[in-house]
């Protein structure tokens, strides 16, 4: 039985031989990528020299030959500059792809960029994903373990190593706080105090409110919505995009909301209609209902400011846009609403976000915006 060939883009023993008195050969044989095992030698005034740019030139001679191709040698930064080349052409969300650069520029590529992929074992994953959990959180090792993860599946499919080390280490736990929801008299109380704030309304915070409130819609969601996404007469808001902030660009309105089912059109209650016919539209580039003061588009981190600060002064400094989604989530699950109603409403993809697997529903239910007028019921009384 023959001897088994040379892996593609790897060389067998390296030898070497004295020339002269200051001359010596390393030599060795390499297996191009067209499956050809060619001689390939470099001279060097000491066998160590010699040997030292054999290697170099094979280095290089794999790089080049091999480009695109992955193999055990292969460095992590250039799998993961290949995933994300690939990773970006999947038409992924702006603030997904920024967030995944960031994790590779910040934690991944200082920490374990410069090991070859067979050097990334199982034990030095675990290493790097604990040093992050202790230095910058859980969350941050999270989504670094999510990247590294999908860097060196690649590695995998390509046949640089038998399996992807990241699947065996430890499990990197993130405590999850749930949302808490207002109770009625709580949101009552915090929409009569936010309209006598003259700050408050002056940055449109009121309105805002009353929109996540009446609708169950992200914060995103709701400062992307334009006026030609609305129709009064219907009581109907369509979503059809999200804020966002892209590198070297700016705010954005993504033209799609986190998620595939995101893209949905919902009924409003009587009483958010009433106040948006009796708004006044503020002309604005994007034409968007809820510009920032200068005409442009609101960012998400600024409106979440301008939120903690007015609720903070009226006691509800534990609120957050979340918990008026939650609000929303609960008024209408205790009105008997299934699940399904409510997970149409609030977008999820997955309905076990609100109890189970359910997908593809792009209307939501005219029960919801009846439902809703709890809100606004005792001002009319």
């Amino acid at each position: 039985m023959g001897r088994p060939p040379l892996p593609l883009g790897t060389w067998g023993r390296i030898r070497r031989y004295r020339v002269s008195e200051r001359s010596w050969r390393a030599v060795t044989k390499y297996r191009d990528y067209d499956g050809v095992t060619r001689p390939v030698e470099r001279h060097g005034e000491t066998g160590a020299k010699a040997e030292r740019a054999l290697l170099e030139a094979l280095r290089d001679r794999a790089r080049a030959s091999g480009a695109g191709e992955i193999t055990a040698e292969t460095r992590v930064r250039d799998v993961a500059s290949l995933w994300l080349e690939e990773f970006k052409k999947q038409n992924k969300a702006a603030a997904t792809v920024d967030a995944y650069e960031d994790a590779l520029r910040l934690h991944v590529l200082p920490s374990v960029g410069a090991l070859r992929v067979r050097e990334l074992t199982v034990g030095v994953a675990d290493r790097f994903l604990i040093s992050v959990r202790d230095k910058t959180g859980p969350s941050a090792a999270k989504h670094s373990k999510t990247v590294l993860s999908s860097v060196m599946a690649l590695a995998t499919r390509h046949g640089a190593i038998d399996h992807n080390p990241l699947r065996d280490v430890t499990p990197i736990a993130v405590e999850r706080k749930d949302a808490r929801s207002l109770e009625l008299h709580e949101v009552r109380k915090l929409r009569a105090g936010l309209l006598q704030d003259e700050k408050a309304v002056e940055r449109d915070v009121p309105t805002l409110v009353d929109f996540m409130l009446g609708t169950g819609m992200r914060i995103g969601e709701v400062l992307a919505v334009t006026w030609d996404a609305l129709d009064l007469e219907a009581g109907t808001v369509e979503i059809r995009a999200t804020v966002v902030r892209k590198k070297g660009v700016g705010l954005i309105l993504q033209p799609k909301p986190k998620s595939e089912s995101g893209w949905r059109k919902i009924h409003l209650p009587a009483w958010l209609v009433l106040l948006l016919k009796a708004r006044g539209r503020v002309e604005n580039e994007w034409n968007v209902v809820f510009p920032s003061q200068l005409g442009k588009l609101r960012d998400r981190s600024n409106t979440n400011a301008d939120l903690r600060e007015a609720l903070q002064a009226l006691g509800f400094d534990w609120v957050t846009s979340h918990n008026f989604r939650k609000t929303a989530a609960t008024l209408l699950d205790e009105a008997g609403l299934t699940v399904r109603e409510i997970a149409d409403q609030l977008g999820h993809k997955r309905v076990s976000m609100t109890l189970d697997t359910y997908f593809g529903r792009k209307q939501a239910s005219p029960k919801v915006a009846e439902l809703l007028k709890v809100i606004a019921e005792e001002e009319a009384s």
